[in-house]
């Protein structure tokens, strides 16, 4: 299954994940996994559940990439953080890097203002072409994923905001451009580089 909305949970989470990439920096055993995420609390989460799922997802998203982006997560400034951060999201998330490829690059093209609620829509019915294994989700759950992508594209820079939904040209941070091409991660930049 390519497509899942394991995205709902939340935009990019740049603080928690900065907390994450560094117990993958330092190597953190299972049990030490488990006293930073639930005794001490890190993500500062209102319950175990909640704990368990962000840190869950974030991992997942951060394993996606290896220790040097870990590093620009937890330790760049500003847009090189959420660069590399979105990066691991898009690896991690092919409905996120799809909706960029396809739907973000041609509106790129076609010098559209911006981009339109109609048009994620549109795409999520595409979806079911190229994955006939994708779940089927209730309008509930098309609104969430909808508002976390948004928000996302927001933070890393592609839209100005979530209301006006206007797109912006974006500059991928060079050293998060530097690690994608290290690493061959030619699905990741095709995705990150739509913009003009």
């Amino acid at each position: 299954m390519r497509y899942k909305a394991d995205i709902t949970a939340g935009a990019l989470k740049l603080p928690e994940s900065r907390l994450i990439a560094d117990l993958l920096l330092r190597r953190v055993d299972a049990a030490g996994w488990k006293d930073a995420v639930f005794t001490q609390n890190l993500l500062q989460a209102r319950s175990p559940a909640t704990a368990k799922r962000l840190s869950n997802l974030i991992r997942g998203r951060l394993s996606t990439m290896g220790p040097d982006l870990w590093k620009l997560v937890r330790d760049g400034k500003g847009t090189v953080a959420i660069h590399a951060l979105f990066a691991s999201v898009v690896k991690h998330s092919p409905l996120l890097g799809d909706f960029l490829a396809i739907v973000v690059a041609e509106q790129y093209r076609l010098f559209s203002p911006n981009l339109s609620n109609t048009l994620w829509a549109a795409y999520l019915e595409g979806c079911r072409e190229r994955d006939p294994e994708m779940p089927q989700w209730n309008e509930s759950t098309h609104r969430r994923l909808r508002s976390s992508v948004f928000q996302m594209l927001a933070q890393a820079g592609y839209i100005e905001n979530t209301r006006s939904l206007k797109l912006q040209t974006v500059h991928i941070a060079d050293p998060v451009l530097c690690y994608l091409k290290a690493n061959q991660e030619d699905y990741v930049l095709h995705c990150v580089q739509v913009a003009p």
